[in-house]
C-alpha cells in the first residue's frame, strides 16, 4: 500500500467504526435478548429450549424477508444525505410505512398458521406445540416491531446509529425480568415454560416503538420533512423501494431460511442434537454480530460517498473494511477453538449436548473467515444499491448447493463415514457459504470501479 492512500484507508476506517460501533451493540443487545431466550428456557426444560429455537426458526427468516423491504431506506436515505438532499428522505419514509403496514400484516398471518411446517417436518410434538404457542405469542408485537425496524434503518441512514442502540440496550433488562417471570411463574404471573418467552418477546416489541417514537422527534429526524404533510400511497415510490428492499430482505432470508430448514431436519435426528445445533448457532450469531454491524455502517459511508459523487472514497472504504473483516475473522477463529467449553457451559451442562455443540464450533471456527468477508461485501454492495446479483449468489450457495450437499452427507450419500448427521449438515453449510463469499467479493471489486454502474444504480 502506497504512502497517499494509506492514511486515506485509515480515515474511512474510523468513520465506518464511529457509525458501526454503535450498531454492533444495537446487535449485540439484540443478540443478548435472543441469547436470554434460549439460555433461560434452556435451564427450564430441553424441550422448552427446542421448542423456543424452533419458533424462532420460523420467525426470524420471515421477519427479515419481510423487514427486508424498508431496509432499503438505509442507502436511500445515506445516499441522499451525500447528496444534501435530507429534505427528500421524508416521503421515502412515509411510503416505507405503507410498505410495513402491509409486511406486518403478512407476518403475523405467518406466525398464527406455522403448526402444519412442525407437522409436516415430524418433529417432536412437544417442542412443535411449544413452538406454535410461542409464535402465537410473538405474533401480538409484530406490528409495532416491523414499524420500529423501518424507523431504525432511518435513522442509521441519516447517520444517527447512538439512538437504535439506546432503545436496545434500554429494553434487555426488561426482557430479562418479563422471561424470568413468565417462564417460571414468578409475582403472579402463570408458570408458562418456553412459550412465556414469546409473551415477554411481544411486551418487549411494543416498548421498543414507543421509544422510536420520541427518537423521531428529534431535530435529525425532523429535518427529513416526515411530519410536515400526509400522503396516500405512490406506487412508484413503493416499487423502488421494493427493487432496492426485495432482494435484499431474500437474501438474509435465503441464508437465514436454510438453516431453519437444516433445523428441521436435525430436529428428526434428536432432542440432544438440535439442541446442541441451537447452541452452537447462537455463538455463530454472536460472533457475526461485529462483521454484519460493520457491513452496514459500510453501507451507509458508501452510500453516503455515492450520494456525494466521491466514488473512489467509496472504494477506498469498501477495501477497507473488507480488510478489517479478514483480521477479525482470523482472531475469532481461534478464540473459538480455545474457549468453546466454556462457551457452551453457559447453555448447558449437559455432557451429549456439550460434545456435539464442541464439535460444531470446530465448523464455525474454519468458516469464520468466508462468513465474516461476504457479511461486510454485501453491506457494502447495499450502498451501491447493488442487492440483486448478491441474492443470486445467496440462492445458488445456500440453497443449490449448501442444503443438498449438507443432505447427502448428512445421510451418507456421498462419502459414507466423513460427517454423518448433523455435522454433515454443517459440512454442506460451509461449502455454500464459501461459494457466496467468493461470488460476492469478486461482484465488490467489480462495481466499486464502474462509474457508469454505480450512477445507474444510484438512480434506481
Amino acid at each position: 500500500m502506497n504512502t497517499n492512500t494509506a492514511p486515506a484507508n485509515r480515515s474511512e476506517l474510523r468513520e465506518v467504526l464511529h457509525l458501526g460501533w454503535p450498531m454492533v451493540l444495537t446487535q449485540l443487545f439484540i443478540m443478548a435478548t435472543g441469547f436470554l431466550d434460549t439460555a433461560m428456557a434452556g435451564h427450564y426444560a430441553a424441550v422448552d429450549l427446542a421448542g423456543v429455537s424452533l419458533g424462532g426458526n420460523v420467525l426470524w427468516p420471515a421477519f427479515l424477508l419481510l423487514t427486508g423491504l424498508t431496509m432499503a431506506l438505509t442507502p436511500i436515505a445515506s445516499q441522499l444525505r451525500g447528496a444534501g438532499n435530507i429534505e427528500a428522505v421524508g416521503h421515502q419514509i412515509r411510503q416505507g410505512l405503507w410498505i410495513c403496514l402491509v409486511t406486518s400484516s403478512l407476518l403475523v398471518l405467518v406466525m398464527q398458521n406455522a403448526a402444519p411446517l412442525y407437522a409436516a417436518a415430524g418433529v417432536d410434538p412437544e417442542a412443535a406445540r411449544i413452538a406454535v404457542e410461542y409464535l402465537a405469542a410473538v405474533s401480538w408485537g409484530v406490528p409495532p416491531v416491523v414499524f420500529y425496524v423501518a424507523l431504525r434503518h432511518v435513522c442509521e441512514g441519516l447517520g444517527h446509529t447512538r439512538p437504535p442502540m439506546l432503545i436496545a440496550a434500554s429494553i434487555l433488562p426488561l426482557n430479562a425480568a418479563l422471561n424470568y417471570a413468565l417462564i417460571y411463574g414468578e409475582f403472579g404471573l402463570p408458570e408458562m415454560g418456553g412459550v412465556g418467552c414469546g409473551w415477554a418477546t411481544a411486551v418487549v416489541f411494543w416498548v421498543e416503538l414507543a421509544l422510536m417514537l420520541i427518537v423521531i422527534r428529534l431535530p435529525f429526524f425532523k429535518k427529513t420533512g416526515f411530519f410536515e404533510t400526509f400522503e396516500r400511497p405512490r406506487f412508484s415510490t413503493i416499487l423502488s423501494i421494493s427493487k432496492i428492499g426485495a432482494p435484499i430482505g431474500f437474501t438474509t432470508f435465503l441464508e437465514m431460511a436454510v438453516f431453519s430448514i437444516v433445523a428441521l431436519l436435525i430436529a428428526r435426528i434428536g432432542v440432544n442434537e438440535l439442541a446442541g445445533h441451537s447452541i452452537a448457532g447462537n455463538i455463530n450469531w454472536l460472533t457475526y454480530v461485529i462483521p454484519m454491524s460493520l457491513g452496514a455502517a459500510a453501507s451507509i459511508r458508501v452510500g453516503f460517498h455515492v450520494g456525494a459523487d466521491n466514488l473512489d472514497a467509496a472504494r477506498s472504504t469498501s477495501a477497507t473494511v473488507y480488510k478489517f473483516s479478514i483480521g477479525y475473522a482470523l482472531t475469532v477463529s481461534v478464540l473459538l477453538v480455545a474457549l468453546r467449553y466454556y462457551l457452551i457451559s453457559v447453555y448447558t451442562t449437559d455432557p451429549a449436548v456439550i460434545e456435539i455443540a464442541a464439535t460444531l464450533l470446530l465448523f464455525i471456527a474454519v468458516y469464520q473467515l468466508v462468513d465474516d468477508s461476504q457479511a461486510v461485501t454485501i453491506g457494502a454492495l447495499r450502498g451501491y444499491k447493488d442487492t440483486r446479483v448478491p441474492m443470486y449468489f445467496g440462492l445458488v450457495g445456500y440453497w443449490c448447493i449448501a442444503l443438498p450437499v449438507g443432505y447427502a452427507l448428512s445421510t451418507e450419500q456421498i462419502a459414507p463415514g466423513l460427517a454423518p448427521g448433523v455435522y454433515g449438515y454443517w459440512t454442506g453449510l460451509t461449502f455454500g457459504l464459501t461459494i457466496v463469499a467468493v461470488g460476492v467479493g469478486l461482484r465488490l471489486w467489480h462495481i466499486s470501479g464502474n462509474r457508469e454502474k454505480i450512477l445507474r444504480l444510484a438512480t434506481t
